[in-house]
C-alpha cells in the first residue's frame, strides 16, 4: 500500500496559502487544502495539472517498471520523485474508451458508441457505433460535461496537444470540450511525419480545422505543450493534457523521415510487429521530450505547484512488453488493461512511493476535480476515487469493484475486479469463455479458479451483469 505523507514537507508560497494549509492540517484534512482555496476563489492556491498519456505502451515498457533494454531516465526519475502505481488500469482495452472516461470522469458506457476505438477514417466498429456513424454522431458529444470544461470555467488555462480520437466531425473537436489551446491528431494513428492514416486521411488539426506543419509528431506535440507552458504565469492555474501517439503504429523513430508518406500497405502499420529497434527509439525519444516538459516546469518555477501524471491509454500490443501479464491490447486480460501509472506532487506525495491500490484512468479525473475544487452541475457524479488524496494520506482504502466492457463487431470482452479476484469473459458467436483469477497469487492469469471457487465466480459475474444493466447505454439512453 502507499506510504503515508510527510506533512512537514508541505511548502507554501504566500501567507494566505500558509494559513489555509495550517488550518487543514489541524483537522487532518491536508488533501482538501486546494479545494478550500478554490471554494474561496483563491486561484493562487490551486495546483496545476499536467496529464501525459502514452499510446499502446505496455505495462513493462519502462525502466521503472522492469524493462532493461529501453532507457527511460526521465520517467524513471518522475517515478522516483513520486508514486509508482503498480495496480493501475486503463478504463478501456483500446484508446477511444479510455479517453472518453478520462474527460468525463465516468464509465464510457454511459455515453454510447465509444466502447471501442473509432475506426480509421471515422468507422463505427459495433452496432451502436455503426448506427451513430450513419448520422455523423460518432464521437464525444459537446453536451457531455468534461473536466476540461469545469477547469476552464473555474479560471484554469487549458490545452490539449497530442491525440484526440474522440470524433472526426468538427462538432466533436476539443475546443468544444473546454480546451483553450488545441493541437491534435484527430484519429487513432498517423504517419509521424506526413500525418496521413491508413486510408490516406489527413489527421493534423487545430480548433477543428486541418493545419499544415513539418516535423516528427512527438516533437510537434511536445513543442506545442512547451509553448503553452511558456505562456503561463504563477497567478493563473493551468491544465495541460498531453496525449502522445507514441508508441502506436506506424513504427517510425525520430530519424525515419522520408520524402514521401509511408505506403498504405507498409508492414510498419502492423501494430503487433514493430521492428524492436524502432519501438525502442520511439519510446526513448518520448521519454527525452517528457524530460523537456519537466525541465520547462522547473525553469518557470511551476514544479512544486504542479501535479504531473503519466499513464498509458490501454495495454501494449504484441510489439510491447507486458510481462509478467498475459494478453494484449483489445482484451480484458491484465495485459490489455493494466498499464504503468505515475504521479508526482512535490511536498505532498513522498518520493519513492509505491502503491498497489487498484485504480482506473478516471480516478485521475476525480483527483483533478477534488484538488481544483470544481463541482459538477449536471446531476451526475464522478465515478472514480481521489487517487492522489489516497496515496498522499493515511486514509484506509475502502475497496471497490472495477469494470470493463469492450465490444468490436460481435465479439465482447468483459471483466470485473474486486480485491485480488477478477472475473473475465470473452464472448463471440462461435466461442465463449469465462474465467476467475486470484491476481495476488496469479498475476499472469494462468490458473482458472471458477470450478474451485464457484461462489466467488457467480458473485463477480452477477456484479458485472448488474453493472452492465445499469450503466451501459446506447446514445438513445437505452440499455
Amino acid at each position: 500500500m502507499s506510504q503515508s505523507l510527510d506533512r512537514q514537507s508541505c511548502r507554501s508560497h504566500s501567507p494566505k496559502r500558509f494559513a489555509a494549509i495550517a488550518l487543514c492540517a489541524v483537522v487532518g484534512l491536508l488533501t482538501q487544502a486546494s479545494v478550500s482555496f478554490a471554494a474561496n476563489g483563491d486561484s493562487e492556491g490551486r495546483p496545476n495539472f499536467v496529464f501525459i498519456l502514452a499510446d499502446d505502451l505496455g505495462y513493462g515498457d519502462l525502466g521503472c517498471f522492469g524493462r532493461t533494454d529501453i532507457k527511460t531516465p526521465n520517467l524513471d526519475r518522475l517515478a522516483s520523485q513520486g508514486v509508482r502505481l503498480t495496480n493501475h488500469y486503463a478504463n478501456g482495452a483500446e484508446c477511444t474508451p479510455t479517453r472518453a472516461a478520462f474527460l468525463t470522469g465516468r464509465y464510457q458506457q454511459w455515453i454510447g458508441g465509444l466502447e471501442c476505438a473509432i475506426g480509421t477514417g471515422n468507422v463505427g466498429r459495433y452496432d451502436d457505433a455503426v448506427r451513430l456513424r450513419e448520422t455523423n454522431d460518432l464521437g464525444l458529444p459537446a453536451d457531455e460535461l468534461t473536466i476540461g470544461q469545469l477547469l476552464q470555467k473555474s479560471g484554469y488555462r487549458t490545452a490539449i496537444t497530442g491525440k484526440w480520437h474522440l470524433g472526426y466531425e468538427t462538432k466533436f473537436a476539443p475546443h468544444h470540450h473546454g480546451f483553450d489551446r488545441t493541437f491534435y491528431c484527430i484519429g487513432g494513428g498517423m504517419d509521424y511525419f506526413h500525418y496521413l492514416d491508413t486510408v490516406a486521411g489527413y489527421n493534423l488539426f487545430r480548433q477543428g480545422q486541418p493545419i499544415a506543419s513539418q516535423g516528427y509528431f512527438t516533437d510537434l506535440a511536445t513543442d506545442e505543450a512547451i509553448e503553452f507552458l511558456n505562456d503561463q504565469s504563477t497567478q493563473t492555474p493551468f491544465f495541460l493534457y498531453l496525449p502522445y501517439t507514441c508508441p502506436h503504429s506506424p513504427f517510425q523513430g525520430p530519424d525515419d523521415d522520408q520524402a514521401n508518406p509511408l505506403p498504405l500497405d507498409s508492414p510498419l502499420w502492423n501494430q503487433g510487429n514493430a521492428p524492436p529497434e524502432t519501438y525502442i527509439a520511439m519510446i526513448e525519444h518520448m521519454d527525452r521530450r517528457i524530460g523537456d516538459i519537466l525541465e520547462t516546469l522547473d525553469r518557470h518555477g511551476f514544479a512544486n505547484d504542479t501535479i504531473v501524471i503519466f499513464a498509458s491509454d490501454n495495454g501494449g500490443t504484441k510489439s510491447a512488453r507486458n510481462a509478467p501479464l498475459s494478453g494484449h491490447k483489445g482484451s480484458t486480460f491484465e495485459g490489455g488493461i493494466r498499464v504503468p501509472g505515475i504521479i508526482r506532487w512535490p511536498g505532498r506525495i513522498e518520493p519513492n512511493t509505491e502503491s498497489d491500490i487498484p485504480c482506473l484512468t478516471f480516478d485521475f479525473t476525480r483527483s483533478i476535480a477534488e484538488l481544483s475544487g470544481v463541482k459538477r452541475n449536471d446531476g451526475k457524479s464522478f465515478e472514480g476515487i481521489d487517487i492522489v488524496g489516497q496515496v498522499s494520506s493515511d486514509r484506509k482504502f475502502p475497496g471497490r469493484q472495477l469494470f470493463w466492457r469492450k465490444q468490436r463487431g460481435e465479439k465482447v470482452w468483459k471483466a470485473v475486479r474486486e480485491g485480488s479476484l477478477k472475473y473475465v469473459s470473452e464472448a463471440a458467436p462461435n466461442k465463449s469463455s469465462e474465467f476467475l483469477f486470484d491476481l495476488s497469487q496469479d498475476i499472469a492469469e494462468k490458473r482458472d479458479l471458477r470450478v474451485e471457487r464457484p461462489l466467488d465466480f457467480e458473485r463477480l459475474k452477477s456484479a458485472y451483469d448488474h453493472w452492465e444493466s445499469t450503466t451501459r447505454r446506447d446514445r438513445r439512453g437505452r440499455p
